[in-house]
């Protein structure tokens, strides 16, 4: 088809949606009244680690977002705690509508104080949208009310006699709190545009799957893949070497009752298999046991745990045997260690005993294992909860992704020593994230046929941690010499040159420019390495090209990184950083009015406001304009109305 002919084939096309030169005319109105709008706010996370409530804590204050909107607004006429109660009533108002009413305290005069203050801010952080959108984002039931609160503008009418009327009949209808919980819901919808997760919901933290609930429930949120995301997912399709290093790390942390009270996964025959094989070994005590006072439940761990190294050990051997390509057949750790001598390349394992392994077929699995592996597969593929989730994934998720001249990715472009883009099987730079999505998006078409694609499959174990995964960006996961080997130096894990390269401006402009980016506020959004601010480590990079966000929201971070994670706002203004501190608990923060407080920094500010029409939306839009414009010409020409 020539480009004569697809002119016309489009013209047809807009010309069903807009049949008239009046319903053309409008939509051209309408669109060029939302490219003249202010950008809206981007948020960026990374690195959540399953830490539930600082999570939730910080999408309910929107990283200190209506914070600022209730000091702008009141922090002349309201106390420093008058606006601690006001903003925590935004964050958790059932709760603290539960709490008034235990005390007697919701009457008239409390509700009518706080709902004039509520539309107030709604108005604020509606007012760069158009009504259109805002009325999309309504909350059922309160719409009308909501819109004719926050949009009316009459210079002769007494607009606060209105508001009383309509607050007065809310309240005398028993319809207060409702409207509280929704009008709170609208404005922390409308104070963030857009939410990107940079990869690593899972791993230590005992909650990822209520983090994975928000996210779902949120009405614009995208997922970039980290190398423990994969590994959930390729548990839940079937990847025996995931599924088996899930629940290890799920046991290491102490994060059972995820496995079995989130996710409804089983972990009955591998405790009973453990329990009659393996020894007490106080390698695998959970994290944080003290050796000397271990009880029976951390040595039971211990033992299931053991057992999930042992099996997973095999499970990765028999990766390794099939995917020569992977270039890894050192890390087939079984076929390695010398038994007799107790050694694994060189090394002493310090007497170390390996129940269950035949030192001549140290691949095989017995029945008693193919029987604990075949039980957690199926627990893993059935568990409703994991499906929804992983489904979520790959719905909302992708290896990387590219948001207004910001390329976002988790980990790394795999390196060479000389800073040349890694070859992996043919692939390398952007070629290889596409390929990873590829092959991550082919093995979950087939597990949702009911079906097993083996090279895909057994390309999420090689995203979770192989040495020119995009997702892990190190040499080797050292998780065996860790346990089994005293010499610190076999610890290490050496990091992918990208990280050192990625330092340099001139190396990321190039990256940029190979997916596509350039411009001087083109950047690089990455996670996955923790940002050691205390020691003086800044986490805006490259001149301004790399923004590393992984600020240790995890609690085992904290130390190491001396904050408790980050936010990367962008909105209509620029860039700026928030560094937050640790976070309590969600119950202190309702009884005490605490917030997270964060540090904020602004690195870079537009010398003019950004608007949509300087966005990927505006210029999707502007193209739709063309199109229109050139649908009213035809108009014309046919003098047609």
């Amino acid at each position: 088809m020539n480009d004569k002919m697809q002119n016309a084939e489009y013209l047809r096309l807009m010309s069903e949606k807009f049949p008239t030169v009046q319903a053309a005319a409008t939509e051209v109105i309408n669109i060029e009244a939302i490219l003249r709008l202010p950008k809206g706010t981007e948020h960026f996370m990374s690195d959540i680690h399953g830490e539930y409530e600082a999570f939730c804590h910080i999408m309910n204050n929107c990283s200190g977002v209506i914070r600022e909107k209730v000091e702008r607004l009141y922090g002349n006429s309201m106390t420093k705690r008058e606006r601690d109660e006001f903003a925590t009533l935004i964050y958790y108002p059932s709760a603290i509508i539960a709490e008034k009413k235990g005390r007697g305290e919701d009457d008239k005069d409390w509700y009518l104080v706080q709902l004039h203050r509520l539309v107030e801010v709604c108005r604020t952080v509606s007012s760069k949208y158009t009504r259109s959108k805002v009325r999309k984002a309504l909350p059922k039931y309160f719409d009308y009310i909501i819109d004719e609160l926050i949009n009316m503008d009459r210079d002769d009418f007494d607009k606060e006699a209105y508001y009383g009327e309509i607050f007065t009949s809310i309240i005398e209808l028993g319809r207060a709190e409702a409207f509280v919980v929704a009008i709170t819901d609208l404005i922390k919808r409308l104070a963030v545009d857009t939410l990107h997760i940079v990869g690593d919901l899972f791993d230590r933290g005992e909650n990822p799957d209520k983090i994975l609930d928000l996210l779902i429930a949120h009405h614009n949120a995208d997922v970039q893949w980290g190398n423990h995301d994969i590994q959930w997912m390729g548990a839940h399709m079937g990847n025996e070497a995931c599924i088996l290093s899930v629940v290890d790390i799920s046991l290491k942390y102490g994060n059972a009752d995820l496995l079995e009270e989130g996710y409804g996964i089983s972990l009955r025959k591998l405790s009973a298999y453990a329990s009659e094989t393996m020894d007490d070994d106080p390698r695998f005590y959970p994290v944080g046991t003290d050796a000397r006072r271990a009880g029976d439940e951390a040595r039971s761990i211990a033992k299931m745990r053991k057992a999930a190294f042992l099996m997973q050990l095999k499970a990765e051997g028999h990766i390794l045997g099939r995917r020569p390509e992977y270039g890894m057949a050192e890390r087939s750790i079984l076929r390695n260690v010398d038994f007799a001598a107790g050694e694994f390349c060189g090394h002493s394992l310090g007497g170390a005993s390996f129940p269950g392994i035949d030192p001549k077929f140290p691949l095989a699995f017995s029945a008693a294992e193919c029987e604990v592996i075949e039980g957690l597969k199926r627990s893993f593929a059935g568990s409703e909860k994991l499906s929804r989730h992983i489904a979520f994934l790959m719905r909302r998720g992708s290896a990387y992704k590219i948001s207004n001249n910001n390329l976002i990715f988790h980990g790394c472009i795999p390196l060479n020593e000389d800073g040349s883009y890694k070859n992996f099987c043919r692939y390398e730079g952007r070629a290889l994230l596409d390929r990873c999505e590829a092959l991550v998006r082919r093995a979950y078409a087939a597990f949702r046929a009911g079906e097993r694609d083996e090279e895909a499959l057994d390309f999420f174990w090689y995203l979770w941690c192989g040495n020119c995964s995009p997702l892990y960006g190190r040499e080797k996961l050292t998780t065996f010499e860790r346990l089994f080997i005293s010499d610190p130096e076999t610890h290490k894990e050496r990091d992918n040159p990208y990280y050192v390269y990625c330092k340099q401006k001139q190396f990321c402009e190039k990256v940029l420019r190979d997916f596509g980016i350039s411009g001087k506020y083109s950047h690089i959004v990455n996670g996955h390495v923790p940002v050691r601010t205390k020691l003086g480590e800044d986490p805006v990079k490259a001149e301004g090209k790399l923004i590393v966000i992984d600020g240790g929201f995890c609690k085992a971070y904290h130390e190491k990184t001396g904050i408790a994670g980050y936010t990367l706002i962008y909105n209509s203004h620029g860039l700026r950083l928030c560094a937050h501190e640790p976070f309590d608990s969600i119950e202190k923060a309702i009884e005490e009015r605490r917030d997270i407080h964060s540090e904020v920094t602004v690195f870079e500010t537009r010398e003019s406001r950004l608007l949509v029409r300087d966005t990927d939306t505006g210029r999707a839009l502007a193209a739709q304009l063309e199109g229109l414009k050139a649908l009213l010409n035809e108009y014309k020409n046919r003098n047609f109305d």
